[in-house]
C-alpha cells in the first residue's frame, strides 16, 4: 500500500539494522516516550533486530496507564450517580480501579456511554437535559485540543448539564522526572510523533540542553523507529545532545498553532499525578478560572478519595524504564488483558499490553519449564 509499504520495507529496515551496527561502540539505552511507538517495536521484533549494546526501554507515553488511581476511582464516584450519564473513551472503561472499573459498574446499571469524540457529549446533554452529562477528559497534549473544544463549545451554546473530569498530563515534565530519578538508566530518547505534531518540540530543547540526553522526535512505523534509533546512537556515540526530528512529514517545530490557542484558553497547566509514578509538578492541564462551571471535581466534590492500588504490580516501574513486563512475577499468570492488575495490560498502548499480545509472556513461561 502507498505511504505505508515503504516504512515497512524488509531490506531497507536491514540497511539500518547494519549502519546502528557499523557505528555503535559502547552500550546505550534509549527510551521510546510513546506507547504506540513501543507496539510497533514489540509487534515487529525492532528491539530484538538491534545489536546488542542497543537496548531500549519503555516510557511512560500511554496516557490511559499514567491517569492516576485516584482520578480513576473519581471517575468511578460519578459515574455511580442516578443523574449522571458518563462518558469516555473506550480504552479507559477496563482500567482497574481500587474496586472495580467502569465496564462493572455499567454492568451494575450505570449510564456509562463509550464516545468516539467529546464533542458527542454535547448532543447526548441537549437530549438528556434532566441528567448531567460528564466527560471522562484524558490524554497527553494530542487529545487537549479536542476536548478544550468541547468546553469551548459548551460555554458558548450555553449547555449547563456538560462537564469534563480532567485528567491532562504533559510529556516533557514526565521525561524531566525520569532524567532526575536515582533510579534512571535512560541515556536518550525518541520523541513522541503525535504530541510534538500538536505542540512541537520547541518544549524539548531546554531538556537536552540540562540533561545533555539526545531527544529525537520519532513516527510509528518501523522505518521510524529504526531510524529514530539510527539518529539517537549517532549523537550518543559523538557526544552530542540535540534535539532532531525524523517525524519531519508530520511534525514541524512550531506545531499547530491553531490547536495550541484553544488549549490556553481554556486549560492552564497544573500539577499532575501520575499512576505508578506520583505527583509531577506543573506536568498536567487544569480548567482555567473562568470555565469552573464545567469542571466535574467542583461539581460533585469529589476532592478526597482513599484509593488501593495491587501489591503486586509494578507499572509504575515499567513506565520509568527501570523494569520491563516480563520481569514481574504476576505477568501472564495473576495479570493478563482478561484480568488486569494494572493499567499497562488494559490499555492498547500498554507495554504489559503489547508483551502479552505479542507472545512475549510465553517464552518466560516456556523458560521457567525444568529440562
Amino acid at each position: 500500500m502507498k505511504y505505508l509499504d515503504e516504512y515497512r520495507d524488509e531490506e531497507l529496515a536491514q540497511k539500518l539494522i547494519k549502519e546502528i551496527a557499523r557505528i555503535v561502540t559502547k552500550p546505550w539505552v534509549i527510551m521510546e516516550v510513546c506507547g504506540g511507538q513501543t507496539h510497533s517495536i514489540v509487534k515487529y521484533g525492532l528491539d530484538r533486530m538491534l545489536p546488542p549494546e542497543i537496548e531500549l526501554v519503555h516510557g511512560p507515553g500511554c496516557p490511559v496507564c499514567v491517569t492516576s488511581l485516584e482520578m480513576i476511582d473519581k471517575a468511578h464516584a460519578i459515574a455511580s450517580r442516578e443523574d449522571v450519564i458518563f462518558c469516555s473513551f473506550g480504552d479507559m472503561l477496563r482500567v482497574p480501579g481500587s474496586h472495580s472499573d467502569l465496564l462493572v459498574l455499567k454492568s451494575r446499571g450505570a449510564d456509562i456511554r463509550v464516545v468516539y469524540s467529546p464533542i458527542d457529549c454535547l448532543k447526548i446533554a441537549k437530549a438528556n437535559p434532566g441528567k448531567k452529562v460528564v466527560f471522562f477528559a484524558i490524554g497527553f497534549e494530542t487529545t487537549a485540543p479536542a476536548n478544550a473544544m468541547s468546553v469551548w463549545l459548551a460555554k458558548q451554546q450555553g449547555i449547563t448539564n456538560f462537564s469534563v473530569l480532567v485528567s491532562h498530563v504533559l510529556v516533557p515534565p514526565a521525561m524531566a522526572a525520569i532524567l532526575q530519578s536515582p533510579q534512571n538508566r535512560v541515556q536518550a530518547f525518541l520523541g513522541p510523533g503525535h504530541v510534538c505534531t500538536v505542540m512541537g518540540y520547541n518544549e524539548y530543547f531546554p531538556l537536552a540542553s540540562t540533561f545533555k540526553v539526545p531527544i529525537v522526535i520519532t513516527g510509528f512505523e518501523p522505518m521510524d523507529l529504526l531510524h529514530g534509533v539510527l539518529m539517537t546512537v549517532k549523537q550518543l556515540e559523538e557526544g552530542r545532545a540535540e534535539v532532531e526530528n525524523q517525524y519531519s512529514r508530520v511534525v514541524n517545530e512550531a506545531g499547530n498553532r491553531t490547536a495550541m490557542d484553544l488549549v490556553y484558553k481554556v486549560f492552564e497547566v497544573s500539577d499532575r499525578k501520575w499512576r505508578g509514578i506520583g505527583s509531577i509538578p506543573q506536568s498536567g492541564y487544569k480548567l482555567k478560572s473562568e470555565f469552573k462551571d464545567y469542571d466535574a471535581e467542583l461539581i460533585f466534590n469529589v476532592d478526597k478519595i482513599d484509593t488501593q492500588e495491587s501489591s503486586v504490580c509494578i507499572s509504575g516501574l515499567v513506565l520509568q524504564g527501570v523494569k520491563k513486563p516480563q520481569q514481574c512475577s504476576a505477568f501472564g499468570k495473576q495479570c493478563t488483558p482478561e484480568h488486569p492488575l494494572g493499567a499497562t495490560m488494559v490499555s492498547g498502548e500498554g507495554a504489559c499490553a503489547a508483551y502479552y499480545t505479542y507472545g512475549r509472556f510465553l517464552e518466560k513461561i516456556e523458560m521457567a519449564v525444568p529440562e
